[in-house]
């Protein structure tokens, strides 16, 4: 894929970059708050996390575009064994399952150190104190698994000061290689119908995100489309 030889690439120059691997949610939540728009264009690589947008993207030109599924990006690049990595984010058992998980894969993982923040704001000290921890080890890759927006928004805020060239950011990812929470049946993430799957495993905690969140994007999908194109408009 081409983001992977893209973060191969940046690797291997050490350069510094952060990585948005983007759902149907934050194209919405980026619509209504101007600051997450400034973090997600300010990223490096912002990916398509959702069959919707690879649909979209694919009617308006873009012929190659795939998704980047998060929890696949991650296994692909953790197991192939050439880097040194570090978990920020889950619960402590989350990131014990998930290294356990991973190892199986590919026992000679390079696993360079984990955090397990606290759920509540850090404050200034004890973030620094997160950030000296993991650029002490140097890792090649920082996988931030705090959910979106806040994971967006700590590497925006942060990125300057981490020494660790790439930093991605795949919210449930963790829990979802870890086992911690079932994924979709391939045929559902393949055909769109993810967030179903998802919403029926936690309607108390994502109803918002799918019901409201799939149906603005709907909403905004079609005052998109009947606005008046220019002539340098990408095709429908």
């Amino acid at each position: 894929a081409e983001s992977i030889l893209s973060i191969q690439n940046w690797i291997e120059k050490r350069k510094s970059v952060y990585i948005c691997v983007a759902p149907v949610s934050t194209v919405v939540s980026c619509y209504y708050d101007k600051d997450y728009l400034k973090v997600v264009n300010s990223a490096d690589m912002v990916t398509p996390d959702g069959m919707p947008l690879v649909w979209i993207a694919k009617s308006r030109g873009f012929k190659n575009m795939a998704r980047t599924y998060g929890p696949e990006l991650m296994e692909s690049l953790c197991c192939s064994g050439r880097y040194r990595h570090f978990f920020y984010g889950g619960t402590g058992e989350c990131l014990n399952r998930l290294e356990n998980k991973l190892k199986q894969r590919n026992p000679q993982m390079n696993i360079s150190g984990r955090i397990s923040p606290p759920f509540y704001e850090q404050s200034e000290a004890e973030l620094r104190l997160d950030i000296e921890k993991i650029n002490s080890v140097k890792p090649d890759i920082l996988w931030v698994g705090l959910g979106s927006p806040k994971q967006d928004f700590w590497m925006h805020k942060n990125r300057d000061k981490l020494d660790v060239p790439v930093i991605i950011g795949v919210g449930a990812a963790f829990d979802f290689l870890s086992g911690m929470k079932k994924q979709a049946p391939s045929w559902m993430r393949h055909s769109g119908l993810e967030w179903l799957f998802r919403l029926c495993a936690e309607p108390r905690r994502l109803w918002r995100r799918y019901l409201i969140g799939n149906t603005l994007f709907l909403f905004l999908l079609i005052k998109e489309n009947l606005k008046p194109r220019r002539s340098t408009d990408l095709p429908i």
